[in-house]
């Protein structure tokens, strides 16, 4: 699994970039960390900005170097524009899709769920993060009484949260559906994706 563990808000305001959610520290101090954090950012070259664009993407879906490789490979392999295809795999991972639809309060959390079996998609059990989901797949809570009550509350704590309209969610039936896959826009990166691109095409 591709989780991090180190000091996350370090790492958020070293990018200057909320990666794990909202916090009102990163909003306290909105400078990078260390002894000079509080003077000017020093400017970054081409090849600097384009390797923070991509290590934004890799914290924030919680992805080791060689994972985001892998699916930076697939998603040149598919047909389309590179970049949207790259946000498109990284937001359709079951994970991803879990938190979204509110079942999980953290990406890392909503990992974890689907690790230790939580999950079905379209009726089968799924335990890989990774796994990408598709238009018309239908992601189930199993039939856990734990399960389910840790889900209920996280859906309740999540209700401030807008649902992406990509999604469908029953909350009666803790159910939620693959409307289809998400354009850009719906996205809405936080990066730069055309550099990350340029960055594994030197």
């Amino acid at each position: 699994m591709g989780r991090y563990t180190g000091p996350r808000q370090k790492v958020s305001r070293r990018h200057n970039a909320q990666l794990f959610g909202p916090s009102k520290y990163f909003e306290r101090k909105n400078y990078p960390p260390g002894m000079h954090g509080p003077k000017s950012r020093r400017k970054l070259s081409e090849y600097g900005l384009a390797l923070s664009e991509k290590q934004k993407l890799r914290y924030m879906y919680g992805l080791y170097e060689r994972q985001f490789r892998h699916v930076f490979r697939k998603a040149l392999r598919k047909r389309g524009v590179t970049g949207e295809t790259l946000l498109q795999l990284l937001e359709t991972r079951l994970d991803n899709v879990a938190f979204r639809l509110g079942f999980a309060t953290t990406r890392p959390f909503a990992r974890q769920m689907v690790v230790h079996g939580h999950l079905r998609v379209n009726g089968r059990k799924v335990s890989s993060p990774s796994f990408n989901v598709r238009a018309g797949d239908v992601i189930e809570l199993r039939d856990a009484p734990k399960a389910k009550m840790m889900v209920q509350k996280n859906l309740e704590a999540s209700q401030m949260v807008a649902m992406p309209d990509w999604l469908v969610l029953d909350k009666e039936n803790l159910r939620g559906e693959v409307k289809r896959i998400p354009t850009r826009e719906e996205i809405a990166p936080i990066v730069n994706e055309r550099l990350v691109v340029e960055l594994y095409s030197r």
